[in-house]
């Protein structure tokens, strides 16, 4: 039987017979969130160039300004992109890379992401150095060390994520990017599982580059994110879209605002839903965004606990390493293949047999497989035990 969803499930518009513990992917917006884009989209419809000549600019700035005053970030360097991915990308491909400089990534890192570290890095002749870090860790150090180590006289960047997204790790991103800037190499962090599941202090962390998603644990509508460029490096980042904004002949701040808030035509509503988003979320439980965090987080420790349970295994890092999003070991006998696009066959038991949506992570890396749960205010308990005793039945096939 179904397990019933949490009390505030009937925020969103989730299939009632699936067991979705699976918000890490792409998040999932609330009906009033969905609402509120309609009504943005309805208004622009009613005149577009009315809307975006007259309208659009004072809304996106409200957007600009809600978002960073959530992230204490400096709205200056504040932009829109459509998802974290891009945002990497659009870093990336600003760099103007040596042959032999070296940009060190570790290897929990997204894998899109590695991509685009390799294709800059191959293109320019530069050096992809990937850190191995291990997935059973004991404390901080043993993530910290080895990224630390990897530095060299060539590093001219690193990319550390906030939370893992194949291995479900909360980095000690903090302590990262003040050690490695201060050896004098910027760090890009990829926030992609970042805003609403873990604190970000923007102006405190102070990274060259930031990027994240809203429309994960903000829970804004699909291709809505943000990148964060440092005053001192907006000068040297172009967006991908090279627009109207290259040739205009404006002051440097206006220039930047220019090239990034116009890369063309597209559709705005995901981003002007940011500040509602925010509120509307943040309004549903006393505390507001710091207590959802700790809900979600205390829910992904108690569906962790089940599934250390269920698979015979220890708990792979302390409590203070796990987000709303967890990760542990799949039992898994040979090889581990990169994922293949017709979807791991245990993810499709699980959803098919027993309507669980949670993601088999496959990661030839680390020549293991990952079972990821997720924390959001609509799961509840019973769903995480639900899983836990599907997995039970399941291995004693």
């Amino acid at each position: 039987m179904i397990p019933k969803k949490g009390n505030f499930s009937k925020l969103w518009g989730l299939e009632p017979n699936t067991v979705f513990l699976n918000h890490g992917s792409f998040g999932a917006a609330p009906i009033a969130v969905l609402e509120e884009q309609t009504r943005i989209r309805d208004e622009m419809e009613e005149d577009p160039v009315y809307f975006v000549e007259k309208k659009m600019g004072e809304l996106w700035q409200k957007s600009v300004l809600e978002l960073s005053k959530f992230l204490n970030a400096d709205p200056e360097g504040m932009v829109f992109v459509t998802n974290a991915t891009m945002g990497v990308n659009t870093i990336l491909r600003s760099l103007k890379l040596s042959p032999g400089d070296e940009i060190i990534v570790p290897d929990h890192a997204y894998q899109a992401c590695r991509n685009a570290i390799d294709f800059v890095t191959k293109r320019s002749g530069a050096r992809t150095v990937i850190v191995p870090v291990p997935f059973r860790v004991d404390d901080d150090s043993e993530i910290i060390d080895p990224i630390l180590s990897a530095v060299s006289d060539r590093t001219v960047l690193a990319m550390i994520d906030t939370v893992s997204s194949p291995t479900g790790i909360r980095m000690p991103f903090e302590i990262l990017v003040l050690e490695l800037q201060n050896k004098g190499v910027d760090v890009l962090v990829d926030a992609a599982h970042g805003p609403g599941i873990v604190p970000l202090d923007i102006r405190k962390l102070n990274p060259a580059y930031i990027t994240g998603n809203c429309h994960k644990w903000l829970c804004t509508p699909k291709g809505s994110a943000f990148l964060h460029i440092r005053e001192d490096r907006r000068g040297e980042v172009n967006p991908l879209n090279i627009g109207h904004g290259y040739s205009s002949d404006l002051p440097s701040a206006e220039k930047f605002r220019f090239e990034f808030d116009w890369p063309g035509t597209r559709d705005p509503s995901p981003w002007l839903c940011i500040p509602f988003s925010i509120r509307y979320i943040g309004s549903q439980i006393e505390g507001g965004w710091d207590e959802i965090m700790r809900n979600n987080r205390n829910m992904a420790l108690y569906g962790r606990e089940l599934l250390c349970d269920a698979l015979d295994i220890t708990p792979p890092t302390p409590d203070s390493m796990v987000s709303s999003m967890s990760s542990v070991e799949f039992p898994w006998s040979g090889d581990v293949h990169p994922p293949s696009p017709d979807g791991d066959p245990i993810h499709n038991l699980l959803f098919h047999e027993y309507r669980i949506q949670v993601p088999i992570i496959s990661w030839p890396i680390h020549n293991a497989k990952y079972i990821r749960i997720s924390a959001h205010i609509y799961n509840s308990k019973e769903e995480f035990e639900y899983l836990s005793e599907t997995l039970k039945s399941v291995l004693r096939r």
